[in-house]
Parts: structure tokens; C-alpha cells; sequence
């Protein structure tokens, strides 16, 4: 049985109904699936359709776009319930790339794509990465050129989460010379698109339900209202701007996923019979499990006061990077520890901490390694 959440001031009664009704959704109609998913690579784009008719997809988009103008927190509970049932985290991306268009967007834009977004009917991707130049954004060779009404597109992305299902993609362009000042975001309806192709399906240590794909740009012509906002130029500024929100959308997760693998452990240890005495009655079994234990509580303690400021609007962005690196750091070093008291069954994939510790690795490296979020955090320091 999972630990019961200390609610912190800013989950109201109104947010943990809604919590509820997340999780009961989650587990009747997502996780009898997950096997079959994982087997297959990817979840079906379906899925996410039901899931935003029910109001869980984009919570906190105004109620003129589809949402229910809820706050950031909505949605920061809906992938706390996710990760805390196994499911990946394409509705995070999904999220990160509907938040691109309502910051940037034009009013037509909004108009035409977020009630679309909420729904469900559309499934976004962000297609940034590329073969060459990972997450140095301004050196990307992607290129978009201007022909006349509309923008012509040559390139390749690579590692894209949601590649494969997506139908819409915000994708990372030069527009201009080089460096950041030349990058540009265009939004793309991908269906039917001639020249756009995806590549394969990338095969994962973890994460397996989650499609992860290589995209490739032949000439792909778009009018030039594909472009976010009004002005080129302006995509690494925008990329930059939402960094708070992307990294809280990557902590409470690790958060959720420390509480599931301690739960999880000691429910094992205390049913596994070694040498005459249950696991969980060894010391070394009962000291791990509390330094376990503790980190889980810390991490959320961050976690919890991370979304306060996030909602007071005094989140700063060194916060957010420390949350990062710091929560997804412990996610890793816990699901391990955990690991290990399972022996040798915890190296069985059937075993869900073997799950949990193979899809932690990957949180320490996309939405900015941990090596980055630290030489950010050191350039305030020194500043």
C-alpha cells in the first residue's frame, strides 16, 4: 500500500478530489494495459484522446481553449499519478509543447490548436534534438528557408519523445545565421505531410511504453503562420522561457517514483523469508529502507515547496534546476538501493522495480543532464 500523501498547503480539497479522480481513472483504464503497450513501444494516440475528453490532459488551459482554467498544480498531479502508475511521460511532453503555443502564440493559433490539444485530438511532440549537436540548441542545423508565404524545411531530429504517435510537432529550426538568434519554432500539423517522415522507433533501456523516434525534414513546405508567434528568431528565447514549469514536470515524477519503489520494497521485504526470518527483520534491510524513506520524504518536501512558488510566482529558475538534478539524482539512487533488496528477483523485468530502476536512468539525462542543470546553477553563483 502506497504511503498516504502529506498534503501541503496548496492541495486544497478541490485538487486532491481531483487527484482521485485521476488515479481511479488511471488504474481502471491505463495500467491493465501497460504490458501490452510496453511490448509494442508506444501507446496509442486513443488513449490520450479519452484521457483529455475527461479533463486530465491540459487541466489549466482557459476555459476558451478547452481546459477547465485550473492552475499549474492540476497538472503537476496528473503526472504525479501517472509516474506513480508506471505510465511514461508522453503527456508531460505533450503539456510542455501545448505551453509553447499559449505563451507565443498568436490568438489564431491558440484558436486553432490548443482546444485541439486539450482534447486530445491532436498529440504534440517538441523536435529539438538532433544527431549532431544534442543539447546545444544554437548549434542546430535544421533549417527552415523563407519561399515566399511559406518556410521550407531540411533536416533530422533524433531521440523525440512521441515521435512515432505525435500529429503535432514544435519543432526547432535556423531561420537565420548562426547561434541562438537564429533559431526559430514552427508548429506542425504532421498528418499527410509531404516530406516528413518518421524514421525508426528508437529501442530504450527503459521507458519502453514510451515512443521514442527519429524525424526526418525533405523539403517539407509550410505556410509561413506556422511559425510561433510573429517574429523569427525568437525560438531559443522561447525554448528558455518555460524552464521553471519543464523541470517541476520532471521532479514530481521522481518524487512519486521514490514513495512507489520504498512502498514497494517493503511490502517484498517484509514477505521474503531468508534464513528463519522475514528480509525486512535484517538491520541492514530496516537502515536502507529509513534512508530510503527519508530521501522520499525530503524529495517531496522540495517537490511540495517547488509548486508553492511555482503558484506564488517566486519559483526562480536556479530552484528549478536544483529540483531537477537533486529529485532525479535521489530517483536513481533509491529505485537502486531497492533494487537491491529484491536479490535477484528485482533484476526480473516482471518485477516492477526492475521497471522503475531501468526508467529512472533517462531522468538524469533528458530536460537537461544533470552535469548542465549544475553549470547553470554554478553561473548564478559566480555572477
Amino acid at each position: 500500500m502506497l504511503p498516504q500523501l502529506y498534503r501541503h498547503a496548496w492541495m486544497d480539497e478541490e485538487i486532491e478530489a481531483f487527484r482521485v479522480q485521476a488515479r481511479r481513472y488511471i488504474e481502471r483504464e491505463m495500467v491493465p494495459h501497460l504490458d501490452g503497450w510496453r511490448r509494442q513501444g508506444f501507446i496509442p494516440r486513443e488513449v490520450w484522446r479519452a484521457f483529455g475528453e475527461l479533463g486530465f490532459l491540459m487541466p489549466e488551459l482557459a476555459e476558451a481553449y478547452g481546459g477547465a482554467g485550473a492552475n499549474l498544480a492540476y497538472q503537476l498531479v496528473v503526472q504525479d499519478e501517472l509516474a506513480r502508475a508506471e505510465v511514461p511521460a508522453n503527456s508531460a511532453v505533450h503539456t510542455i509543447a501545448a505551453h509553447y503555443i499559449v505563451d507565443y502564440g498568436t490568438e489564431e493559433q491558440k484558436q486553432r490548436w490548443l482546444p485541439r490539444l486539450a482534447s486530445g485530438e491532436l498529440l504534440a511532440g517538441i523536435a529539438l534534438t538532433e544527431p549532431g549537436c544534442g543539447s546545444d540548441l544554437k548549434a542546430l542545423r535544421t533549417k527552415a528557408g523563407k519561399d515566399g508565404e511559406h518556410y521550407v524545411i531540411d533536416g533530422a531530429k533524433t531521440f523525440i519523445t512521441n515521435g512515432y504517435t505525435a500529429n503535432l510537432l514544435v519543432v526547432a529550426v535556423r531561420t537565420g545565421g548562426p547561434g541562438g538568434s537564429g533559431v526559430s519554432l514552427l508548429v506542425l500539423e504532421t498528418e499527410d505531410l509531404p516530406g516528413f517522415r518518421v524514421g525508426r522507433r528508437l529501442e530504450k533501456l527503459g521507458q519502453h511504453a514510451s515512443d521514442t523516434a527519429e524525424l526526418f525534414f525533405d523539403g517539407v513546405r509550410v505556410s509561413a503562420d506556422r511559425l510561433l508567434g510573429e517574429q523569427e528568431g525568437q525560438g531559443f528565447r522561447q525554448l528558455m522561457s518555460q524552464l521553471p514549469f519543464e523541470r517541476l514536470m520532471l521532479a514530481v515524477p521522481a518524487a512519486a517514483v521514490i514513495e512507489l519503489a520504498v512502498a514497494l520494497t517493503v511490502e517484498y521485504t517484509q514477505g521474503r523469508k531468508a534464513f528463519g526470518q522475514s528480509v525486512f527483520d535484517f538491520q541492514n534491510t530496516r537502515f536502507k529502507l529509513a534512508e530510503c524513506a527519508t530521501l522520499a520524504h525530503v524529495v517531496r518536501s522540495f517537490v511540495n515547496d517547488c509548486i508553492q512558488r511555482l503558484l506564488d510566482g517566486t519559483l526562480d529558475d536556479e530552484a528549478a534546476y536544483m529540483a531537477k538534478w537533486w529529485c532525479t539524482e535521489q530517483q536513481g539512487k533509491v529505485t537502486d538501493e531497492c533494487l537491491q533488496l529484491f536479490g535477484g528477483y528485482g533484476y526480473m523485468a516482471e518485477y516492477p522495480i526492475a521497471r522503475l530502476y531501468a526508467d529512472a536512468r533517462i531522468q538524469r539525462i533528458y530536460g537537461g543532464t544533470t552535469e548542465i542543470m549544475k553549470d547553470l546553477i554554478a553561473r548564478r553563483l559566480g555572477a
